[in-house]
């Protein structure tokens, strides 16, 4: 294509995507008037406006996506049709709602990640615009199945200048540059399980978000009302994620890390590798189940109850009745509390009328009988003695109060069978191991049948207030119009028409989906995305289970950069007690992120202690070789700040990751899932010390950088990291 016929095919683009932005700013202003109207509900029931206000709520949080890269690309077919694709569709109303812009999730949009020069797809071009903002600053085309053409027939351009951009504050999305083994992933139909497995850089994460996109588009209806839950490592991850789904137009997702999984509960203490083990194994269930037996007591000493009559008293024979009882029904320990005081009672009841109604009243005389019968229930319900005996035997239990005494007691661990490394001084310093453990017990304890039943009849007496207030205002509302507007300044029909009746008398969740799910412990989402999968228990999977009976995941990870000593050793073992032959696993290869300089360090390093695991394959290099320097502690501080300085007057991001005794270091657990344009590796000899989790470390640690490294060590370098050019002190800013 010549200069001139460029410059013309680019106005043309410009104007074409321009009309694209005035049709979504248009799209924009209707959503808004929709949803104000929906807000103000004229002549609706309640109800019906909350389904409305939500369903416009959504559609202008869809339409809100990043104004930067509205329209990324066009395919051109061979019969000369365009098609534009970007990232939401917008239809031409005016002309029989022809598509102006194809959704990049639509059938027909995948030849533009898919489409090759040996398998073109029946598609002529593949055109992929740069812009900034809403200004299109020029495009790259390939000529797909026309070698010999001319069309600057560069396929990896866009894919090149986004890989070496300097990195921002959060993860962007890859819509615009999708690779065709990543867009397979994407688009695979699979109802269950997905497992995404890939090395440092190779685009797993982004890829299982574009994957919720698509699934979001191709089956809202299914999957918006319950919504999606992502599970990442740690809050920075989280936020690093967080606007990807967002700029695609998705915003019913909740991001939550494993530790806040069950609501209300802050993690605040880290587990030590032996704790972390046996807490994450399934073992621990039968640990959680004897520590409730044990707290089902038999008195050693009767325990006496004095009533008005008479004195009666617990035995451990009438205990261990009651408690038999108790568990044979199958109920959770709080609710099976109600057998276990009911055999109780029967047995004090009938001894105290036994006694009482010795030598004048026998059993023949029924209602005599069960009137002192109901006399002793009713003063044994209000009996402070009988409750705290009852407490005592089998007291009400929060997943706290089981789990926090039996860490604080060694007594109370060894009667449970568990393992000592649980024992802990503070036993309501949680952690993220005792997360699936609290939220287990949420089952095993149950609620308490009497809290319910208060519970039932707070809500009814309100329930049952608000009515009479309603009617109350009716009655008033029956007045004569300008008496009303005399007196109370206001018309009937302002008040219907504005809804306040409705607001008052109808109590509606306003909250948008992702607070409700969050608050909601037994909130079920359609689909589940687990991110660093390979650090889940078998614990976290109960958990995760739960939270999604579908059993649709999409799974995330890298076994060869585990850490967590409960942690997936395979998928397989973690998977198929749950969902057998319901999961599927695909991988990628190629790495965008780490440069091959950089990613020949980490291969040496992942050679030593994963010899199995292939290291993905670099699509790139930087031409800038990762080195290292040999300090002393004194010379490390200074080192640091040398680094600090240089990275601040670059563009980009930067970070330092080293052990935690190093000032403003970050650990490597925290930088997983991150990227930075600069990194610098502090005392990797310190980090690999910690075993295989130390290995594992380093291999993050080493694997986040996109353009430069460089490592800084007091004592040797490890082995497995003598590739790297030791360089003075004057080479120290990279």
């Amino acid at each position: 294509m010549s200069d001139q016929g460029y410059d013309e095919e680019l106005q043309d683009e410009r104007r074409y995507v321009a009309g694209l932005y005035a049709r979504l700013d248009a799209l924009r202003a209707q959503a808004r008037e929709a949803h104000r109207t929906a807000m103000r509900g004229e002549g609706e029931r309640p109800m019906d406006r909350d389904v409305k206000v939500r369903a416009t709520a959504a559609q202008v949080r869809r339409l809100d996506v990043a104004d930067n890269g509205l329209c990324f690309g066009r395919l051109d077919s061979l019969d000369g049709e365009h098609t534009h694709i970007g990232r939401l569709g917008i239809l031409d109303e005016e002309n029989d709602f022809a598509p102006l812009l194809m959704d990049w999730r639509a059938p027909a949009a995948r030849p533009f990640y898919t489409a090759t020069g040996a398998n073109p797809e029946n598609m002529r071009r593949r055109r992929q615009f740069h812009t900034r903002g809403r200004r299109v600053d020029g495009f790259t085309d390939e000529v797909l199945g026309r070698p010999g053409e001319d069309g600057g027939n560069d396929a990896d351009a866009a894919l090149l200048a986004a890989v070496n951009a300097p990195r921002g504050e959060g993860m962007r999305d890859i819509v615009a540059t999708i690779q065709a083994e990543q867009d397979e992933i994407i688009r695979l139909e699979h109802p269950g399980v997905t497992v995404i497995e890939g090395g440092p850089g190779t685009g797993k994460t982004v890829v299982a978000l574009h994957r919720v996109a698509y699934l979001l588009y191709t089956q809202r209806e299914r999957i918006e009302r319950h919504g999606v839950l992502v599970v990442g490592p740690n809050p920075a991850f989280l936020d690093h994620i967080g606007q990807v789904l967002p700029s695609l137009g998705e915003s019913d997702v909740v991001f939550m890390t494993p530790g806040d999984l069950v609501p209300g509960r802050h993690v605040t203490a880290e587990d030590g590798p032996e704790a972390a083990r046996h807490k994450g194994s399934l073992a621990v269930l039968d640990v959680l189940a004897a520590a409730i037996a044990d707290r089902q007591g038999v008195p050693e000493e009767p325990l006496p109850i004095e009533l008005q009559d008479l004195t009666v008293r617990i035995d451990a024979p009438t205990a261990e009745w009651a408690r038999e009882e108790a568990r044979a029904t199958g109920l959770p320990h709080n609710e099976a509390r109600a057998t276990f005081r009911e055999i109780v009672v029967y047995v004090l009841t009938e001894r105290a009328i036994g006694r009482i109604a010795k030598g004048w009243l026998t059993r023949a005389d029924t209602a005599a009988w069960e009137q002192m019968r109901t006399e002793l229930v009713d003063e044994l319900a209000e009996h402070e003695g009988f409750a705290a005996a009852l407490e005592l035997l089998w007291p009400i239990l929060t997943p706290e109060d089981l789990l926090a005494p039996l860490y604080e007691s060694p007594e109370r661990l060894r009667a449970a069978g568990a393992d000592p490394s649980l024992w802990r001084a503070d036993g309501t310093a949680w952690t993220v191991s005792d997360v699936p453990l609290l939220d287990e017990l949420v089952d095993l304890l149950g609620r308490d049948a009497t809290a319910v039943k208060a519970e039932n009849r707070a809500v009814a007496a309100e329930q049952a207030a608000e009515a009479e207030y309603a009617a109350g205002v009716m009655e008033i509302l029956t007045l004569d119009t300008e008496e009303l507007d005399e007196d109370l300044g206001v018309r009937v029909r302002d008040l219907t028409h504005a809804g306040v009746l409705a607001d008052r008398f109808v109590e509606t969740d306003t909250r948008e989906l992702a607070e409700r799910a969050a608050a909601d412990r037994d909130w079920t989402y359609r689909h589940v995305v687990v991110d660093e999968a390979q650090e889940l228990s078998a614990m976290d999977w109960r958990v995760l289970m739960r939270r999604c009976p579908a059993r649709a995941f999409t799974v995330v990870g890298d076994l060869a950069q585990r850490r967590s000593p409960a942690g997936a050793t395979s998928w397989g073992a973690m998977l198929d007690r749950y969902v057998a032959d319901r999961w599927v696993y695909r991988s990628l290869t190629v790495n965008y992120r780490t440069p091959a300089e950089i990613m020949a360090v980490a291969a040496d390093l992942l050679a030593e202690f994963a010899p199995g695991v292939e290291p993905p394959e670099s699509v790139r290099a930087s031409g800038v070789a990762p080195w290292s320097r040999e300090v002393s502690g004194d010379e490390l501080a200074a080192a640091i700040g040398e680094f600090e300085r240089d990275e601040s007057g670059r563009e980009g991001t930067s970070v330092v990751i080293g052990p935690a005794h190093v000032p403003g270091a970050v650990v490597p657990s925290d930088t997983k899932g991150l990227e930075f344009d600069a990194v610098l590796v502090v005392e990797p000899e310190r980090i690999l010390a910690e075993g295989p989790q130390g290995a594992a470390d380093l291999y993050v640690a080493l694997t986040r950088a996109t353009q430069r490294l460089g490592v800084l060590h007091r004592e040797p370098l490890p082995a497995a990291l003598r590739g790297l050019t030791e360089v003075a002190a004057a080479r120290v800013g990279g």
